[in-house]
């Protein structure tokens, strides 16, 4: 655990650490190092509520698998421990020798959205500023870059328009590309409060049936790629059916008849809409006159459009509907981009993207000019960075020599992962500062290792989609020699001659430059602007309530919308239209690779699960990776719903539990990217990715790489589960998850029944007494350790993995300190004894409630609808992400009750 607080340490006010939604959380230390959290109800962004990653934030506190001390590379891959003098010495020395041999363009950084605005501040300003090169990038590059780049061609600036509170006022709520439902859980349960009391319409458009879409009025089931289509045919039946606001497009923007006229070139019929976007005229012809019809519409999106080689255009296709209609600054209005990670919002804010300065400002000669009278220095870079995929092409190229990578894995999330991993290797200095220990090889490629505090460890600000500046403070001790990172940058710094600089003393001596900043010389002209705050006390830091920029000291309480008057931030405060002309995939289906695979998440787990891996209540909804396939293909290829499947690609291939899922169109493919080299031994789907990017963001396309997709067949099947890790045989396909107690993990292989007791030997332990149940004639075995009157360890394989028994009860034997007679009888059975229940799958994170308890819900106990189940078992009262499974699962037992 962390390092112990004080018993009596009273509840902090903090902000989530997942996604943009920026949820209130309040956590209470336990006096031991962990915590209990809850939602913050006084916080506007959640009024309490919490997802299920949000509400199982008190279970990821342990420090299993945490980087506790300055580690340094002594020759090939053994690291040993060392002080921050010799660590942050060797980093400082690699840079500054690196930089006088090759220049300041031969070193980079890449950061991450789960750094504090405050960490980003100084990262920025240690590259651009003092470094003298632009080369720092983010991993929001993979999240936000679309929308940032669509904001500014028709803004004039990376400006979100709206509010939450729109999504209360709204009539119509477009989402696209956007799984909300499992994505941004507490702000879709809000659109769902809206439609159960205002009558609001939801549209979900997504080339997959998502929780979300099954939630819908209206789902449009788009082919790939031709979002904007879709969006240009709105613009032509809008302008054709009478309802632009020109008064708004004659006084406040430009280019408007450029856009029509490209988007009647791209869409110049509805039918011809319907042929290209593969969704039927009817269908179509609803979306276009529900929005025609309603003057309070939200489009809300998010990486299913930034995540593409024409994701900018996607962006300014729908900001070219809301502009045409002047719907946008008004109540329950506007385009909305949902943002992915916690501060992604607060890294463009201070700079953190290679082709930004700081403040929202640009490489413009006055902004060049501004931010290096302001930060005193003559080293300021001088023209845009390497973006994140250019950056690992770099790398690869050996153009950049020295790379400082900070609280992120590229080794998994970049697209061709596997390649990225590689190129690492051939890096005269990689510094890495993390949290964790084992980050999927970048570790053993790293020469220094800087451990980093975590969330509840550290002191700063995040920004969430909304503009909301909201707090995150610490509940608890830093363990070992964990320091915030903006600290170890500040050490770097000086270390580099650039002390007086980079001499702060706390996070509220970084957030009160950064608000300086926002303010110098900002006459109006620039969006961001934190003036307000530029002077808090570090009392008044420490205090400060969510608040949304713009906070000048004329409008302190913030500003809920912008653009009402009109007013923008291009030279001219006119708002542009960007005419559409292109449409297609940076690369489709090709011979041998006739599937199209789609990347995503999963609705318990986040990013490559450091943190929510620790979570049983979050692994048990989905505990190992997987392919979904729609039920033609799968009949085509014989591939079985529980079975497995490879998905190749011409950048690697992996093998994933097969989903047949009639919400997928044929021919395309869904994967999720979360499981890594540490928790799958075949499952890293970033390694599958082509590394094709917008020419305009450089956000890199993760939805649509050309695949081929095969079944594969392994004679073994089971599971295993144990207290401690285990070393699992070369040979075996498993994918490990965490269980109460211990963890527990997926088997396949090709070994004959002989062989597994010498299986069960290497899993178990070779020394101890295993009890054992081999039927060579059924087809499967099982074995147990048991030592001191509890259960260690269990194996159970068969060759059909029908015949294995369902884990959930005996992975409570795992967590019970002692094994009663009764469960020890029934063990090796793999069952409950009568008296007790196996609760299934977990369907509901939140409160544990299992497939089998609301079955028996619905048979014994009459819950025959959602509110019936949340009132009786509590499943889909907290964040509702669980309530589309609930659906189906009413609707298949009322389905078998009237067969």
């Amino acid at each position: 655990m962390n390092a112990p607080a004080t018993a009596t340490a009273p509840p902090v006010r903090t902000t989530c650490p997942y996604c943009g939604v920026g949820c209130g959380v309040i956590a209470r230390p336990d006096g031991f190092g962990g915590a209990s959290v809850q939602g913050d109800a006084a916080h506007p962004a959640n009024f309490g509520r919490l997802c299920s990653k949000g509400a199982a934030l008190g279970e990821t506190l342990s420090l299993e698998g945490r980087l506790l001390h300055p580690m340094m590379r002594m020759g090939g891959d053994t690291h040993e421990r060392t002080s921050w003098e010799v660590a942050l010495d060797r980093v400082a020395q690699g840079f500054e020798e690196t930089i006088a041999r090759y220049g300041p363009d031969s070193v980079a950084f890449y950061v991450s959205g789960q750094f504090l605005t405050e960490d980003y501040y100084v990262a920025n300003k240690l590259m651009k500023g003092f470094i003298g090169s632009a080369n720092i990038d983010t991993n929001s590059r993979l999240c936000m870059a679309s929308s940032v780049a669509g904001h500014k061609r028709a803004f004039g600036s990376d400006t979100v328009p709206g509010c939450y509170e729109d999504l209360d006022e709204a009539d119509l709520l477009v989402l696209t590309g956007s799984n909300a439902a499992w994505c941004h859980p507490v702000l879709f349960q809000r659109m769902m409060e809206n439609r159960r009391k205002r009558g609001a319409r939801l549209v979900v458009i997504d080339p997959r049936r998502t929780a979300t879409a099954e939630e819908a009025d209206l789902a449009l089931g788009l082919a790939p790629g031709t979002d904007q289509v879709l969006f240009a045919g709105l613009l032509v039946h809008l302008a054709d059916t009478g309802v632009l606001d020109h008064s708004f497009i004659g006084r406040h923007t430009r280019d408007f008849d450029a856009a029509l006229e490209a988007a009647r070139i791209l869409a110049p019929s509805i039918d011809a809409v319907s042929r290209r976007c593969d969704v039927p005229v009817t269908k179509l012809r609803t979306f276009f006159d529900w929005f025609r019809e309603t003057e309070r519409s939200v489009t809300l999106y998010s990486q299913g459009v930034n995540q593409s080689a024409q994701g900018t255009d996607k962006v300014n296709a729908i900001i070219n509907c809301h502009l045409a209609t002047g719907r946008i600054g008004k109540p329950g209005t506007g385009p909305f981009s949902l943002t992915g990670q916690p501060n992604a919002m607060g890294g463009r804010e201070a700079g953190g993207l290679a082709n930004q300065l700081a403040a929202h400002m640009g490489f413009e000669p006055e902004s060049l000019d501004l931010v290096s009278r302001f930060w005193g220095t003559e080293r300021l870079a001088a023209r845009p960075g390497l973006k994140a995929v250019d950056l690992f092409e770099a790398v690869a190229q050996r153009r950049i020599k020295a790379l400082w990578i900070m609280a992120t894995n590229p080794a998994v999330s970049m697209p061709r992962a596997d390649a990225v991993r590689a190129s690492l290797r051939e890096l005269d200095l990689l510094v890495v500062s993390d949290v964790v220990r084992n980050a999927d090889a970048i570790m053993d490629a790293a020469h220094v290792l800087l451990p980093a505090a975590a969330w509840g460890e550290k002191d700063g600000t995040v920004t969430n989609s909304e503009r909301r500046i909201s707090r995150q403070r610490a509940f608890l001790a830093p363990p070992g020699d964990s320091k915030p990172d903006w600290w170890i940058m500040c050490e770097v710094a000086r270390r580099m001659g650039f002390g007086e600089a980079f001499a702060f003393s706390s996070a509220a001596d970084i957030f009160r430059e950064h608000a300086r900043l926002s303010a110098f010389e900002n006459n109006g002209s620039r969006d961001f602007d934190v003036s307000g705050l530029a002077n808090l006390t570090e009392a008044a830091y420490g205090e400060l309530a969510p608040v949304q920029w713009p906070v000048t000291e004329t409008k302190l309480a913030g500003e809920q919308r912008l653009f009402a008057e009109g007013r923008f931030f291009s030279a001219d405060a006119r708002a542009r239209f960007v005419p559409i002309d292109h449409v297609g995939l940076a690369r489709g289906c090709e011979p041998g690779f006739p599937f199209l695979l789609n990347t995503g998440r999963v609705r318990d787990h986040w990013h490559t699960m450091t943190r929510t891996g620790k979570s049983p209540r979050l692994a048990a909804h989905t505990d190992e990776p997987f392919v979904s396939v729609s039920p033609a293909d799968a009949a085509e290829l014989g591939i079985a719903e529980g079975g497995f499947a490879r998905v190749t690609t011409l950048y690697g291939s992996a093998t994933l539990r097969a989903r047949i899922s009639s919400g997928q169109r044929p021919r395309e493919i869904f994967a999720p990217f979360h499981w890594t080299a540490e928790t799958s031994s075949d499952g890293r789907v970033g390694a599958l990715v082509q590394a094709a990017n917008d020419i305009i963001s450089g956000q890199p396309e993760l939805k649509a790489t050309a695949a081929a997709l095969s079944p594969v067949t392994f004679t073994a099947h089971g599971f295993l589960l144990r207290r401690s890790l285990a070393a699992v045989p070369k040979g075996l396909w498993w994918a490990r998850s965490a269980v109460e107690g211990g963890h527990g993990y997926r088997l396949a292989g090709n070994s004959l029944p002989a062989a597994w007791p010498d299986l069960a030997r290497s899993l178990l332990g070779s020394e101890q007494t295993l009890v054992e149940l081999l039927d060579d004639a059924q087809g499967w075995y099982r074995a147990a350790l048991i030592a001191d009157g509890r259960l260690e360890a269990c194996l159970f394989l068969a060759r059909n993995a029908e015949a294995l028994p369902g884990w959930e009860w005996l992975k409570g034997q795992l967590a019970e300190p002692l094994l009663p007679d009764t469960a020890r009888r029934a063990l090796l059975a793999g069952r409950a004894p009568r008296s007790g229940h196996d609760e299934g799958p977990i369907v509901c994170a939140c409160f544990g409630v299992g497939r089998s308890k609301i079955c028996r819900g619905i048979s014994h106990d009459g819950c025959h609808t959602v509110e019936d189940i949340g009132r009786t078992l509590r499943a889909g009262t907290n964040c509702g992400s669980c309530i589309p499974e609930l659906r189906r699962i009413i609707t298949e037992a009322s389905s078998h009750a009237t067969s």
